[in-house]
């Protein structure tokens, strides 16, 4: 059976069924490179759903999680830490905001945004109590908690989870008139993904987001941009709104803001937003805790000083350039933003992710037929060109 057999029947036996798993077993990693538990190497073309946009076991964040946790790892929001309020500093001053209020995983800082706008909606535009509206977006992807899959269109998310929250209106992704039209009294904000991830890096049309802007601004309606994939410089900008020089109202933030060692997440907004909440309002006794804090200072850091969003803004372009120019009766397009791509498929995208392990590629299929590719930002060009030839390997033999 092999040591990778033997822990993949251990995790069928014992754990949840919940996830599809490509059938590698790791165990070490550093950079864009794993290794699984029989040896082999592999290049990272998922970076953890990029959460490791500064790569594996950066040597930054190494020093800097096991500095923090011989001092305090967790005091909880009982009392204060000296890691936190610098934190609070460096992210707001990164992203021009007021003020932050800090998670752990991702649908927990969407779970505050989505309080937040309530909350706003209810105490400063007037809304009536329980009348509240948010509008999202088809297709869209926040998490998967039950507030959360109440407003995905996507039936697995839902299917048997019922009842679900009420408060959302769905329009279709990309179609600023539907958002016009779908704005009441009531409605307090609108909550999208500049790009959206789960659903194959779907683009939205040019001037989609800067227009939404505008009316949600002319209907005091807040703006919420969920980048908790797309930003910290996945799309070849800081975040993914930069591209139409849009400003929300708030920015919602995790995966790469702790570069993997970590769960840390974040919202983001004015003061006048943000001070909807009082003590005992919202928490979380892991939030903000001193060794996440200190492991994200330093992983803002390594985006900032080793020009990571630059590199893949330039990468990106070149490698985007490059899968579009492959010549395969399989492939429909290819389509993202720096560094994040889906290569469209007309038919299942699993045997050529299962090829492309084979090879010494990971990856993994997204709404059945697209292949994400979303390597570590710290990736070169020669190891990009490293994969590039086994992808086009791969296409020549399943499409022969």
């Amino acid at each position: 059976m092999g040591k990778t057999g033997t822990f993949i029947a251990l995790e069928e036996r014992y754990g949840a069924h919940n996830y599809h798993p490509l059938d590698i077993v790791i165990r070490r990693a550093e950079g864009v490179w794993v290794e699984d538990v029989d040896g082999k190497r592999y290049i990272d073309f998922l970076a953890a759903y990029s959460a490791v946009n500064q790569g594996h076991c950066h040597p930054r964040l190494l020093k800097a999680f096991r500095r923090q946790a011989a001092r305090v790892t967790l005091t909880s929001r009982a009392f204060r830490n000296d890691q936190l309020p610098l934190l609070c500093r460096d992210l707001c001053e990164m992203t021009g905001y007021a003020r932050m209020l800090p998670m752990n995983s991702g649908a927990e800082a969407v779970e505050t945004a989505v309080k937040a706008a309530r909350k706003w909606g209810h105490k400063i535009k007037g809304i009536p109590d329980n009348r509240a509206e948010i509008i999202a977006c088809e297709g869209n992807f926040h998490g998967r908690t039950t507030t959360i899959v109440s407003f995905s269109t996507d039936p697995q998310y839902r299917d048997g989870f019922g009842p679900f929250t009420p408060g959302f209106k769905m329009i279709p992704y990309g179609d600023a008139a539907a958002l016009a039209a779908a704005i009441t009294p009531n409605t307090c904000a609108f909550l999208v993904e500049p790009i959206q991830g789960e659903a194959g890096i779907v683009v939205p049309p040019a001037g989609f987001l800067r227009k939404a802007a505008e009316i949600c601004r002319a209907h005091n309606v807040l703006l919420l941009c969920d980048e908790i994939q797309s930003g910290l410089g996945r799309t070849g900008k800081l975040f993914a709104y930069e591209w139409e020089n849009v400003r929300p109202d708030g920015l919602i933030v995790g995966k790469a803001l702790a570069g993997g060692f970590y769960p840390v997440s974040a919202f983001l907004t004015s003061d006048e937003v943000m001070g909807v909440f009082r003590p005992g309002d919202h928490g979380s006794t892991f939030g903000g805790n001193p060794l996440g804090a200190a492991v994200a200072r330093e992983a803002l850091a390594v985006i900032v000083e080793e020009r990571l969003v630059e590199r893949s803004r330039e990468l990106g372009e070149w490698f985007m350039a490059k899968l579009a120019a492959i010549k395969s009766r399989s492939i429909v397009t290819a389509r993202g933003k720096g560094l994040w791509i889906g290569l469209v498929l007309n038919r299942p995208a699993r045997p050529y992710c299962e090829a492309l392990k084979d090879e010494g590629v990971l990856c993994k299929e997204t709404h059945e037929n697209v292949i994400r590719f979303a390597p570590p930002l710290v990736i070169t060009k020669q190891e990009l060109n490293w994969a590039l030839r086994r992808v086009e390997k791969v296409f020549r033999g399943l499409d022969g």
